[in-house]
């Protein structure tokens, strides 16, 4: 195996052309607990041919290879630009929520009526089973945890909020959610001294990440798939309906593409999902072993994922190897990435919410890309019906369990089948474009302070 270049931290979808030619790893824990990434082909080395190609080596490009050939005996070839799992698959917070986009339920219901939110979250519970069944597969063997989704009131008008979200879930979609009093979470799930109350939701399963799309690759590659790593697309050329894919050591040609490069999608590589995600920086880090004492200190009964309310959210939990993961929004250009500012943020929240843990050592700290939709909902589409071009995209942050589900479809997609729910809102159309993309960026900081100013005050 060729020796990685080295990591670079500045990369930024919407500057860069490409996310690098066989680069090595953010600097996770993820990284660090995985072990050796499995086997995998090497770089393109020559033309090639294939019936599908499926651009990104994350969760979406490496579930929707092994479902492809276990489902419909197609043997995809993957082609990865660094390393298997190397974007925000590699970077997550390993949060495996029932969740469809960015909306709320609540929203669902505003935007598109109560019938289609139903019809939408029966949808999420059918696709969560195939994320559940993933995950749980010893063959994948990815460290599934507690069961359930915690929700934290940062206020209490947060929690006020969530008194409704938790009446709409069970009132309207028969969704058994619970609301828990600060005492009850803090006895029996998480000593978050922010905490005012929250929502419980019965689904939710957190992994760890890195190894989930490990197993993904082990098992793809078993049933006949091939993972080329090292292998960016360059450039990518249509002629009589066949795709030409350059990359830096042989052109592939395949009669149909699948896109699945969420954050790291240059709107280079194709005009079909040029611009079709704002790409947003999140990062994360994790601390060293815990001490039995500090353990007890921070209330930390439960391996359950929690995220907080505000609209900069923290995302964060107790990982079974004694340490605490916390993450939130963090730079907006690759460049400002290193900023230490951006790692005191983190540092800050670990000190507000569990006082026992300031100033803790905090030895892995990274940053990655997340693929936000301008309308908060992904999609699984062919987005041109003369082209044989699909993607999986647009989920919002919550790519964990989603990109399981996402593959399976994006799988019978390409395969021929048609979607029995092709009328819901993440079949039906291609992304949105965005009117102000020169100067989304100017917008993003606007909001960001906006953000800021709510969240310290509501």
């Amino acid at each position: 195996m060729a020796t990685p270049q080295p990591y670079y931290p500045h990369y930024d979808p919407l500057r860069d052309t490409s996310p690098g030619t066989g680069m090595d790893y953010a600097p996770t824990y993820w990284r660090y607990h995985a072990g050796e990434p499995p086997e995998d082909d090497g770089p393109v080395n020559a033309d090639t041919e294939a019936d599908v190609v499926l651009i990104g080596a994350g969760f979406t490009g490496l579930a929707t290879a092994l479902f492809l050939a276990r489902e419909y005996g197609i043997k995809a070839t993957v082609l990865e630009a660094n390393q298997i799992g190397w974007g925000c698959t590699s970077r997550n917070g390993g949060q495996g929520h029932l969740a469809w986009g960015r909306l709320s339920r609540s929203q669902w219901v505003k935007k598109w009526g109560a019938d289609t939110a139903r019809r939408l979250h029966a949808n999420s519970l059918e696709g969560f089973e195939v994320f559940k069944a993933m995950a749980e597969d010893p063959a994948i063997d990815c460290d599934p945890q507690h069961q359930g989704n915690l929700l934290i009131a940062h206020s209490k008008q947060a929690f006020e909020g969530l008194k409704s979200e938790s009446e709409l879930c069970n009132s309207v979609l028969g969704y058994k959610t619970r609301l828990l009093d600060r005492n009850t979470v803090l006895d029996e799930y998480i000593g978050d001294q922010e905490c005012h109350g929250a929502l419980l939701e019965p689904v939710g399963i957190p992994v760890q990440p890195l190894k989930l799309a490990y197993g993904y690759a082990r098992v793809a590659r078993k049933l006949g798939a091939k993972i080329h790593t090292a292998s960016p697309v360059q450039s990518w050329t249509t002629e009589g309906g066949v795709h030409y894919l350059r990359t830096p050591r042989g052109v592939v040609r395949a009669r149909t593409v699948g896109i699945a490069t969420a954050g790291y999608t240059s709107p280079n590589l194709h005009k079909l999902t040029a611009y079709r995600n704002m790409p947003i920086m999140a990062n994360s880090v994790w601390t060293r072993t815990l001490t039995d004492d500090e353990i007890e200190a921070c209330g930390f009964c439960s391996t359950m994922i929690v995220t907080d309310t505000r609209k900069l959210r923290h995302y964060y939990r107790y990982l079974p190897e004694k340490r605490l993961q916390i993450g939130t929004r963090s730079a907006i250009s690759g460049a400002d990435a290193q900023n230490p500012k951006h790692l005191r943020t983190v540092q800050e929240a670990i000190a507000r919410k569990f006082p026992a843990l300031k100033g803790i050592e905090t030895p892995w700290f990274s940053h990655g890309w997340m693929d936000i939709s301008h309308d908060m909902m992904p999609r699984i589409v062919q987005p041109d019906s003369k082209q044989q071009v699909f993607y999986a995209q647009g989920y919002s942050g919550n790519g964990v369990s989603f990109s399981a589900y996402a593959s399976k479809k994006l799988a019978a997609l390409i395969a021929g089948e048609t979607i029995a729910e092709s009328d819901l809102p993440i079949f039906s159309s291609p992304l949105p474009s965005h009117p102000l993309r020169p100067i989304r960026r100017l917008g993003q900081r606007a909001l960001y302070k906006y953000f800021q100013l709510l969240d310290s005050v509501r």
